[in-house]
């Protein structure tokens, strides 16, 4: 049996309570780099005086092009934190601080996705209810405030909560599927898998640098923004 009031269990329990919380940063700041990147397409187009006159039909595959090529290269990170957390815990810190590892990401993971879901779908309704004529209805300040809160809760209701999901499950299967060789690297430690471990350590600490940085194009938008304001 685990017990909490071991070190590793504990060590392990925090750091699958922290797995979730990075995961959903990791997949909500991947949904504003493509949302950048389709208005810059967008804004690109309507440039095209053909397009406002009508004689021409807007480019509507780059769009969905630019949406499906984002998606797949911003779901390496997240795809690579859900693969490689379990081995680096298990190998680095043992199968104790793996049961905790694991009984942390069950906890924070399904509540903060019931949070996400329930809190982005709340955000996105009230918009809908202002619009019907409450609160002083469009254009009103309790309509703009539910406009920035219908941006936040759209990708925290879409992306960020469902995805948890299947990251509690992912994980829960690599951490079984590697359970064995973590047991027989304690009772005789592998050189390879310690290598895989560390390298996988240095591979996740990269994505997660990388996606905390905005490309130019978007510091540049938002220097823009500042001087309009």
């Amino acid at each position: 049996l685990l017990s909490i009031s071991e070190p590793l269990v504990f060590i392990g329990f925090l750091i699958g309570g922290a797995i979730p919380l990075l995961f959903s940063s990791l997949t909500i700041r991947a949904v504003g780099r493509a949302a950048f990147l389709i208005v810059q397409e967008v804004r690109e187009q309507f440039k095209d005086k053909a397009i406002w006159e009508g004689t021409k039909t807007p480019d509507y595959a780059r769009v969905v092009s630019i949406c499906t090529a984002e998606a797949q290269r911003e779901l390496i990170g997240p795809g690579l934190l859900a693969v490689l957390a379990p081995i680096i815990v298990g190998v680095l810190l043992h199968k104790e601080a793996l049961g905790g590892f694991l009984a942390g990401i069950i906890l924070s993971g399904q509540l903060l996705a019931v949070f996400m879901s329930n809190a982005g779908g709340a955000w996105d309704n009230a918009k809908k209810f202002i619009e019907d004529g409450h609160y002083g209805g469009k254009g009103s300040d309790a309509h703009k405030a539910s406009i920035t809160g219908d941006t936040v809760g759209d990708p925290l209701k879409d992306t960020a909560g469902p995805a948890l999901n299947p990251l509690i499950k992912v994980m829960n299967l690599v951490a079984l599927l590697v359970l064995p060789f973590v047991v027989s690297n304690e009772q005789s430690p592998n050189a390879l898998l310690w290598l895989v471990s560390l390298i996988g350590l240095v591979v996740l600490g990269v994505v997660i640098y990388r996606s905390k940085q905005e490309s130019p194009e978007v510091l540049k938008w938002q220097a823009a923004i500042e001087r309009a304001s």
